[in-house]
């Protein structure tokens, strides 16, 4: 980085005040907490994060179409972290842009009153905002708040694998006024911060990084045979049927923990997080079913969806939103 683009990012007005979203969110940073995960890196990795920092349970997964959920707990019990739930009595912590157009909030917005989102945070919209979107992790925001409060030293092995999840990677090279902005904003150029040691660190030049990224991927093609893959876990396919479950012994077939596990020690060696199989739920899950369906953007559909009252939504493209409605009122 440029002395001027570091000034830049380090006189930026325009920054997060971690201490106001604790005030706000204070189960973001409290200890023995249930959770939800999503079933791709992210969320994986959100999941070893607060089970190794903050001895919170992973009670269950949600993909959008599919939620398995630990026998015994309700959605109300459990914080869901890589996604936003449109539900003010339930808590989640999400990345993906919710808001079509600010100057236009639908009447029950504070369904989201208990999710901390990172485009709300910023106040950014669809409309105003979609090429200043998010472009990190869930787990980069997980970072940034819980290091506020605590001192998280990161090891120079967990850079990749932090740089790889959600194609973060990708965005810092495709995006980088967009990737400064939101560095800025989270606070990552101060050295306090765990973002520091992943994003202002000089470990990797360009061609020693891609050579990382080449190693992970080959580990990655080894959990899964080389196939694609070895970075989440399949519950449902398109049609929201689901895979990798029987739904007879209410637990994930053997062969799917198995190939997932080995994701999960992958991540324990390079971030020395501890992954401790007694606080993941593997069996003893319920399966419940949802209705996903997509829209092309436009004020007037977004507010027939919102309407709708849906459990989770995010605007993936400026062509389409993505959402999912709750027939059977799990939520």
């Amino acid at each position: 980085m440029t002395s001027k683009a570091q000034e830049d990012v380090v006189k930026r007005k325009d920054v997060i005040d971690y201490s106001v979203i604790i005030e706000k969110y204070p189960w973001l940073i409290q200890k023995n907490q249930n959770c939800v995960l999503s079933p791709d890196s992210d969320g994986l990795l959100c999941g070893l994060f607060v089970s190794h920092f903050l001895n919170w349970k992973i009670r269950g997964f949600y993909d959008g179409k599919v939620l398995l959920l630990e026998d015994g707990f309700k959605v109300s019990d459990c914080i869901f972290l890589d996604m936003e739930i449109y539900r003010n009595k339930v808590r989640s912590i999400g990345q993906h842009m919710v808001l079509f157009n600010k100057n236009q909030l639908p009447n029950n917005w504070k369904n989201f009153d208990n999710c901390f989102s990172a485009n709300n945070v910023r106040g950014y919209d669809a409309k105003h905002n979609f090429p200043q979107k998010y472009p990190l992790a869930t787990i980069h925001l997980l970072l940034g708040v819980l290091g506020s409060v605590q001192r998280i030293n990161l090891s120079l092995s967990a850079i990749c694998p932090l740089l790889y999840t959600d194609g973060t990677f990708k965005n810092l090279f495709n995006y980088p006024d967009n990737c400064l902005s939101w560095l800025g904003f989270l606070k990552a150029d101060r050295k306090t911060s765990p973002l520091h040691t992943i994003f202002f660190s000089d470990h990797y030049s360009i061609s020693s990084l891609m050579i990382a990224l080449n190693e992970l991927f080959g580990e990655l093609r080894t959990i899964t045979g080389g196939k694609r893959g070895g970075d989440k876990i399949k519950i449902s396919d398109g049609k929201g049927e689901l895979i990798n479950f029987d739904d007879k012994k209410k637990s994930f077939k053997i062969d799917a923990v198995e190939q997932i596990e080995k994701f999960l020690k992958l991540l324990v060696e390079d971030t020395g997080w501890n992954y401790k199989s007694t606080d993941w739920s593997w069996g003893n899950l319920s399966f419940f079913e949802f209705k996903k369906e997509i829209i092309k953007p436009s004020q007037g559909r977004y507010n027939e969806l919102i309407a709708k009252n849906p459990v989770s939504l995010a605007m993936t493209s400026t062509l389409v939103i993505e959402y999912t409605l709750d027939p059977n009122n799990v939520f």
